[in-house]
């Protein structure tokens, strides 16, 4: 029998997801344990999950996994569901049974499909497979300790934070709260707040860098966008910072334009760029 014949394809249910763990520590990324793998695939917040991505198997091996991180939001009054391609590693024996999981992803019907950190090839790829990239032009700002403007607080103290957000916004944070590469910022100018969610990440391989991946309030940030960098140096120990300008809505000061920046995609048949974030993805639950 051939591997053509051998080589098992299937959905990584809840019992599966511990195998498919150890399989992407070894094979995809050391420096993420098996335990963060298992933490990202199985997100803190409310959702029905079909599965948590499929895998290929062989001999009951696991050779080959794509995650899935899946989500259900509320646009203009509808919900809509999303399915976030996570991490995606077959061994170089089943590269040719790659597509397979790929395949079976999209074909699930009903979602709005994002990949949020395509790596080269898969770019080309996922264009083939209708979808469209996001404007994802950064500004690289370096964190400085500029002095805090007056009347305005920044913190990621989560019982005050807990307490300054409302609606939407605490909703979101109760989601976030507990995923591994989420960190919170408040910042509160008398009745006014800004909320973000930032990451640590990777460039040049130094994990000095913070990404924004979510801005409550683009007007105030405007404003206190230093006390921001400030802070992030000051307490988390980032030395610059990735503003995506469709996230920030600015370019900050004293940034500077990246010539490159990393892709983002999504394929929907309904939603424009601008109603899709972010969250609840791996950019807010796995830190590599």
């Amino acid at each position: 029998m051939g591997i053509a014949h051998s080589v098992e394809l299937c959905e990584i249910a809840p019992a599966d997801v511990g195998m498919v763990a150890d399989f992407l520590h070894v094979h995809m990324n050391s420096r993420v344990t098996a335990a963060a793998w298992a933490s990202a695939v199985t997100p803190p917040w409310r959702v029905d999950s079909p599965n948590h991505g499929f895998m290929l198997k062989e001999n009951g091996l696991v050779v080959g996994a794509y995650l899935a991180i899946y989500s259900d939001r509320v646009i203009d009054g509808h919900l809509e569901r999303f399915c976030n391609l996570a991490a995606w590693c077959v061994l170089e024996k089943f590269r040719s049974h790659g597509l397979r999981l790929v395949r079976a992803m999209l074909a699930q019907q009903g979602f709005h499909f994002t990949d949020l950190s395509p790596s080269g090839n898969v770019v080309a790829l996922n264009k083939r497979l209708n979808f469209r990239s996001f404007d994802t032009t950064t500004a690289l700002v370096p964190n400085l300790p500029w002095p805090g403007p007056a009347h305005t607080r920044v913190t990621s103290d989560p019982e005050v934070i807990s307490r300054a957000l409302r609606d939407r916004d605490l909703e979101i944070y109760r989601d976030h709260v507990a995923t591994s590469a989420s960190r919170h910022i408040v910042v509160q100018r008398g009745d006014e707040y800004c909320y973000l969610i930032v990451r640590r990440d990777r460039r040049k391989r130094l994990p000095v860098f913070a990404s924004i991946l979510y801005v409550s309030n683009i007007d105030l940030f405007e404003d206190v966008a230093r006390a921001v960098f400030r802070h992030l140096l000051l307490r988390h120990r980032a030395l610059a910072t990735l503003a995506e300008i469709r996230v920030v809505g600015i370019r900050p000061p004293m940034s500077i334009a990246l010539m490159s920046a990393r892709p983002k995609m999504y394929r929907s048949d309904r939603l424009r760029p601008e109603q899709i974030d972010y969250l609840y993805s791996e950019l807010a639950c796995l830190a590599w």
